[in-house]
């Protein structure tokens, strides 16, 4: 019975629960509870916007804060103008504010907040919640593609000097290529923010049972893995940093088909 108390089940951390007694919350027919997904993308955003606001000072001397604000603007910033060119500067807001929303939902979900009763909630671990960033992306590549050139948008699923026997085949390669675009990049976010998490619980899983198993099992087992998660929390906090980017430079390179045409 106590080995079954202490059995942690991996997916729990994953599950989208009503807060605030909102389970019963209709409009239209339509549940609109307010959940721990909700909660956190909130909390998410208004760390953002306390970033930016505390880094609008605008002093002569900028002190860490303003620098670390102005620092970021300015990778994005160059991102987008080694990958657009001077167009990019006007995407810069959308990307900036797309890169860091990405970085602190992905941070505070490695908090370890658990031990004052809080459990952080990784929303970037849904892949309904990376869709939707990334179907936002796919339709600011469309609306520019079709407003900047039109029909002439197609010409980018040809490339250049394909001979005419292959276009309707090379075509519908590009365009069924083309349409993946934002499947992908939702994916690839999804996929490596859950595993890490994912491998966390399971290893936590494994030193709670060597505690259980009393001192001699949790020399063997709790000591070594509790320095692996250690060194995999750190491995995750390099990967939160290094999916937002990956995510704000997929974007980029999209928008440079529609405003270039390459």
């Amino acid at each position: 019975m106590a080995a079954e108390q202490a059995k942690i089940d991996p997916m729990h951390q994953f599950s989208i629960e009503p807060l605030f007694g909102s389970h019963n919350w209709e409009l239209g027919g339509y549940n609109i509870a307010f959940t721990n997904s909700a909660l956190w993308m909130g909390i998410a955003a208004f760390a953002l916007w306390l970033f930016v606001f505390g880094g609008m000072k605008r002093q002569l001397v900028p002190g860490r804060w303003q620098m670390a604000v102005e620092s970021f603007t300015g990778f994005v910033d160059d991102m987008l103008e080694a990958n657009i060119g001077k167009a990019g500067r006007k995407y810069v807001p959308y990307v900036f504010s797309l890169f860091m929303f990405i970085l602190f939902a992905n941070l505070l979900g490695l908090f370890p907040l658990g031990i004052v009763g809080v459990h952080p909630f990784t929303f970037t671990s849904h892949f309904t919640v990376t869709g939707i960033l990334a179907l936002i992306s796919f339709s600011i590549v469309l609306v520019v593609g079709f407003a900047k050139h039109g029909f002439h948008f197609f010409s980018l699923f040809i490339p250049h000097g394909t001979p005419v026997v292959m276009m309707p085949l090379i075509f519908f390669v590009e365009l069924a290529s083309f349409m993946v675009r934002p499947f992908s990049l939702a994916l690839r976010l999804f996929v490596a923010m859950m595993a890490g998490h994912l491998l966390l619980e399971v290893l936590s899983s494994f030193v709670i049972a060597g505690f259980n198993g009393g001192l001699g099992t949790s020399i063997i087992v709790v000591i070594p893995t509790f320095l692996l998660m250690i060194a995999i929390c750190a491995l995750e906090i390099l990967v939160a940093g290094i999916q937002a980017y990956v995510f704000a430079l997929l974007t980029s390179l999209y928008i440079n088909d529609a405003e270039n045409l390459h």
